[in-house]
Order: structure tokens, then sequence, then C-alpha cells
């Protein structure tokens, strides 16, 4: 009985991990459909057991908002939707009026507030156009480490065996 409550966990284990590759497969297409347009902001606000929210806001050098996506959930399901409110806003005016703000849910707000920060950090040169890459190396996610990480100790292992 045992046995199948572990291989039941692995395949959960398994099966979360791919749906998570496939959520990052969408942040980085996502990403790359805005980045195409204009430089991204991007806003977050992570949380471990509510909903947690990313942003994405494509802006020109003058501030105005060409696009944003927004990325809402708990669950690996969350996909991002278009915030059709900011369209061909001014960035900065958004962020400073409590007017325009209100019209969000607080996640959507402090998001906004982060990704405008990270703008203004980016046009004073605090960041690096680096800092705003996004593509993603999948052989480095910490799962894929963990799985080389046991799959090396096992050859380790065996091959110590076959020495003695």
């Amino acid at each position: 009985m045992l046995i199948y409550f572990g291989i039941i966990l692995v395949a959960a284990f398994l099966f979360q991990g791919l749906l998570g590759l496939k959520q990052i497969k969408n942040f980085s297409k996502t990403f790359h459909h805005l980045r195409v347009q204009a430089p991204v902001a991007i806003g977050k606000n992570p949380k471990k057991l509510r909903a947690g929210t990313l942003i994405l806001i494509a802006v020109k050098d003058d501030g105005t908002i060409v696009e944003a996506q927004m990325m809402k959930g708990v669950t690996i399901f969350a996909k991002f939707k278009e915030l059709k409110a900011l369209k061909n806003r001014n960035l900065a005016e958004v962020a400073a009026s409590y007017e325009q703000l209100k019209q969000f849910d607080k996640l959507t707000r402090v998001c906004l507030l982060d990704a405008y920060r990270n703008y203004v950090s980016y046009k004073v040169n605090k960041l690096a156009p680096e800092d705003f890459d996004g593509s993603v190396k999948i052989w480095s996610l910490p799962m894929v480490e963990k799985l080389k990480s046991i799959y090396y100790k096992a050859l380790g292992n065996r091959r110590k065996k076959q020495m003695n």
C-alpha cells in the first residue's frame, strides 16, 4: 500500500512539474510578444498560499502603455489575460492617481506599482537591459537540478558497487 502511495506522489510531482513548464512557456511567449512592441516593465506580487500576481506592461519611451498582460492565481493553471483598462494610458499617471488605481483590486495595484518602480529604475539606469531578460533556461530550473543530482548520485553509487 505504501508503494502505491509513493508512486502516486511521484506521479503528482512530475505532473505538477510538466504543468509548471507549460506555465513558464506561456510566460516566455507573452513576454516575447510584448517585448517586440516595446520595452517591458514587470511587476510581481508573489504569495505562497494566496493568489500571486504577475503583470507585464509594454511601455513606450514616453511612458504610454502599449499593452498589459496579467497572470493571477494560486495554481499552475493561471494564464495571462489582457488588461484593456491600461491600454494607451500613461504608466506614471496611472501609478500616481488614486482614482485610476482604485478601479483595480489590491493585488493588481501592488503589481502596477512594482512595475512602475521597475520602469523608473530602468529609465534612470539603475536596472540594466539584461535584467529584463525573459528567456528561460529549462535545464537550470530547481526541479531539473534536483533530478540531475539524484541521477548523478545514483550513477556514482552504481559505479562504486561495480568497482567493489
